[in-house]
């Protein structure tokens, strides 16, 4: 019998993956007036896909993907052609502010959802009281 369902590990993945995501957003920041610095990203669904063709994976719903596959996000660096000051520096402040601020909620989120599935693991212990 499996103490934890599959939703721990699909929160657990997806807060590792937040904390990336702010990590990263965390050192463009930093480095938003570092002369000819190349912004980063976390990218997800690259990744993603490329796995799902390199298994040759036929999906009819989104929702039936079974499996224990390791699917890690990727750090790609952001478009070295874009330039938002004279320095040669990349990072836009204000989409990176952003990125921080909607990351934050969904971490927020996250740790909300673990939460309550402690919560209704504490009470199944305690028998409902």
């Amino acid at each position: 019998m499996k103490l934890f369902s599959g939703s721990f590990h699909t929160i657990e993945r997806s807060l590792n993956y937040s904390a990336l995501k702010h990590e990263i957003t965390a050192q463009n920041i930093a480095n938003a007036d570092t002369p000819n610095y190349k912004g980063k990203k976390v990218s997800f669904e690259k990744v993603f896909n490329d796995t799902i063709s390199a298994a040759k994976i036929r999906i009819t719903d989104p929702r039936h993907i079974k499996g224990s596959r390791q699917i890690n996000p990727a750090i790609t660096l952001s478009d070295r052609r874009v330039q938002y000051s004279h320095n040669g520096n990349n990072v836009d402040i204000d989409k990176e502010m952003s990125n921080l601020a909607s990351n934050q909620i969904y971490y927020s989120i996250l740790t909300e959802r673990l939460s309550g599935k402690f919560n209704s693991l504490q009470n199944v212990i305690k028998g409902g009281k």
